[in-house]
Formats: structure tokens, sequence, C-alpha cells
């Protein structure tokens, strides 16, 4: 396959900004069901096969946005809330809401971010600085 089949949707990419606010991608909802601070690890939980289906836009997208194929395919590798985001440069109030209707629906698995104590965890804080080094 072409680098360009592996290229991930960008919301706007070669257009007129969009009028369609951001906020309509959710249906105008603002609030989600799991726990998904920035910092929040998330993954892709299809096979390989599905995957591919999801991403190509094949029978298993359907019902699927764009956006939402996007983050199944960039969740093929661990992520944080924070770099999805980031990656798609969409809001991370929009992320948030996408990424707890993926879970729903089975297609991601939310993980803990690796602290219970209420203290940060130190490679975590360690990962995320040198992150923001390489920026």
């Amino acid at each position: 396959m072409t680098a360009a089949a592996h290229r991930l949707p960008v919301r706007g990419e070669g257009r007129r900004p969009a009028r369609v606010r951001p906020y309509s991608l959710t249906g105008g909802r603002t609030r989600f069901g799991h726990v998904l601070l920035v910092e929040t690890f998330v993954a892709a939980l299809e096979a390989p096969l599905a995957r591919k289906v999801l991403t190509d836009g094949g029978p298993g997208a359907r019902g699927l946005m764009p956006e939402m194929r996007a983050i199944v395919e960039i969740c093929r590798r661990m992520r944080t809330v924070a770099e999805i985001s980031a990656l798609l440069k969409m809001p991370l109030g929009v992320v948030r809401v996408l990424l707890s209707d993926l879970a729903d629906q089975g297609k991601i698995r939310v993980y803990g971010t690796g602290h219970g104590t209420g203290q940060p965890d130190r490679a975590l804080l360690e990962r995320v600085l040198s992150g923001l080094r390489r920026l």
C-alpha cells in the first residue's frame, strides 16, 4: 500500500474552513460516560482484519463517522486522549465524547492512567516531559 493509503483524515485539510462546529460531531453532547483524563490510555480492540474493514470504510464501518474511524486507526497503538486530540487536530472535549462512544460500542478499550494512589506515576510524567521536549 502507498503512504497515501495509510494517511489519516484531517478535518478541513485542503478545504475552506468548515462551517460545521466541532460540537456538531457529538450531536451537541459534552458529557461522556468514561473516565477520560488527558493522560488516560486507549487502544483499539479489533483484530487486524476487522480493523482494516473499519478504517477502509467497509461494512463494519457503517454508522461510524470518518473521525471515529480515524480514532480507531490511531489507536492501533496505545495512545493517550491528549495524543489523539493533537494528532487529529480536534478539540479535546469532542475527542472525549467520541472515545466514550467508541468504548460503548466495543471498538476501543479505556485503560487506567497507571496511578490509583492520588499521586501521579513518575514514569508517566517523564514520558509526558520527554514528549513535550520533542515538540
